[in-house]
């Protein structure tokens, strides 16, 4: 079954520097092997892509069925000096949830 990611996890966004962290955490267990399979680098850089230019880094936190996803920016776009309405990327975890995930087992 396909469905929108908000559908089975929530997210937050923020910064430091020039990375940004995405939090998504799967709003029932057995949602959390949908999170691994769909949310790799690969696929993280290809929904948001155009806010980085360097590694997507995901964190496994299985103990709260949860990835930390770390985003480099460029070295020079940092809060501070981005050209970006959103600087900090607190959209970016919004933008992020509209993304469809396949695999989740029915019902939700």
């Amino acid at each position: 079954m396909s469905v929108p990611l908000y559908e089975i996890a929530t997210a937050r966004a923020g910064d430091k520097g020039n990375l940004n962290t995405i939090s998504v955490v799967a709003r029932d267990p057995r949602w959390y092997p949908v999170l691994l399979g769909e949310l790799t680098p690969e696929r993280v850089r290809a929904e948001l892509g155009e806010r980085f230019r360097g590694p997507v880094t995901v964190h496994r936190m299985d103990n709260v069925h949860a990835l930390i996803l770390v985003c480099a920016r460029a070295s020079d776009d940092t809060v501070t000096t981005s050209l970006y309405l959103d600087a900090h990327g607190k959209t970016l975890a919004a933008e992020l949830l509209g993304m469809e995930v396949t695999g989740v087992p029915e019902p939700l």
